[in-house]
């Protein structure tokens, strides 16, 4: 017979099992393409990580195999809606967590399933990304050239990762009519660079872009059947002026779609997920708000 604290540490052990098969199910990374992403087949440098840099957090680069990794809601509070998620870093990094893994943390508490995109970036030659990116920052016609062969990779990334969930949709327990795409600054750019150019299988449900840089987009008319907008600035931005959200808002008003922006008087470039007691750190829930009002935290089959 099982003595109670057998029992007792039994229970502790299932317990533990059972959180690390469902984390080890939450972060499923996927590979986009069987094989060299196509356009970017001579690219051989390995995806690194780097943790001691000037923007104080963790960011991925040298993606040369995009992929996505899967955040899945508890299966009893899922209510269908998927986002992909496309973190920024000026197409030379990703802030994977800011930007990426603390959005879909937020998302599955509200029965989204969220897929972090990691989509190609521009090679650095360092183990400093953050370090190499800086002076660049300085001159953005100069960026703009360097990742001009680049941003269109990261657009086609953010299309082939809506077109892999919605085909395996019924995995994931998402409604393939359902599934959003948000980005923050480049990733912000892919987001909207996904808006104008989708086809029938990658048209989005949503976009959020969110203090989306528009520089790097040769733009185009706003589709007839352009998906609702979400969009968020902040006026002080020191690195992408608010006026590349407001007119993305304006196009899409213009052109008689749905559209909702939120520009903040303060909150900068970047500011995620980061708290900084600041009306800006609530945009999350103002979009939370607007995913409820459209009906996709509505669970549906």
């Amino acid at each position: 017979m099982t003595s109670l604290p057998s029992m007792t540490l039994l229970k502790k052990t299932l317990s533990c099992l059972l959180l690390c098969a469902s984390a080890a199910q939450a972060q499923q990374v996927i590979p986009l393409y069987s094989g060299k992403a196509p356009g970017s087949e001579t690219w051989d440098w390995p995806e690194k990580e780097n943790t001691k840099n000037m923007f104080n957090t963790r960011v991925v680069y040298n993606v040369t195999s995009p992929s996505i990794t899967a955040y899945l809601p508890d299966r009893a509070n899922a209510n269908g809606t998927a986002v992909i998620i496309c973190p920024g870093g000026a197409f030379h990094t990703l802030s994977i967590d800011s930007e990426g893994i603390d959005v879909a943390k937020w998302l599955n508490a509200k029965g989204v399933a969220a897929f972090v995109l990691k989509y190609r970036l521009a090679h650095s030659l360092t183990d400093d990304p953050v370090a190499e990116l800086l002076p660049k920052l300085r001159d953005f016609k100069k960026l703009d050239a360097e990742n001009a062969p680049v941003v269109p990779l990261a657009i086609a990334d953010g299309r082939k990762a809506i077109d892999y969930v919605r085909e395996h949709a019924a995995e994931f327990g998402v409604n393939p009519n359902r599934i959003g795409i948000m980005g923050f600054s480049a990733g912000g750019t892919v987001t909207a660079g996904v808006a104008f150019s989708y086809t029938p299988t990658n048209r989005p449900a949503f976009v959020a872009p969110i203090y989306a840089y528009m520089g790097a987009l040769d733009k185009t008319a706003v589709p007839t059947d352009a998906p609702p907008l979400f969009a968020v600035t902040a006026t002080d931005d020191q690195l992408v002026p608010a006026s590349n959200t407001i007119q993305l808002y304006t196009d899409w008003v213009a052109a008689g779609k749905g559209a909702e922006l939120h520009s903040y008087a303060k909150g900068g470039h970047g500011f995620g997920m980061r708290k900084q007691n600041l009306p800006v750190d609530s945009w999350i829930e103002r979009f939370g708000e607007w995913l409820a009002f459209g009906g996709f935290l509505t669970r549906v089959p």
